[in-house]
């Protein structure tokens, strides 16, 4: 997703999409650990997006004082 579009996204939406870009991460995981996982290309995708999410978490509660 873009990083625009996750601006515009409140602090419990932000949560909600973390905890299933976790259980993608998770399922990606799984996916590796049983050899069914062709396209690691998600693995990054994943990580940068929770990533992304986690810091605008942080810096959300800091803009509004």
């Amino acid at each position: 997703m873009e990083l625009k579009e996750l601006r515009k996204q409140s602090a419990p939406d932000l949560n909600e999409q973390l905890l299933e870009l976790r259980r993608e991460q998770f399922n990606l995981r799984m996916q590796k650990g049983a050899g069914n996982q062709a396209q690691t290309h998600h693995f990054k995708r994943v990580r940068r997006e929770i990533a992304q999410i986690k810091t605008l978490l942080t810096a959300k509660p800091a803009a509004g004082k």
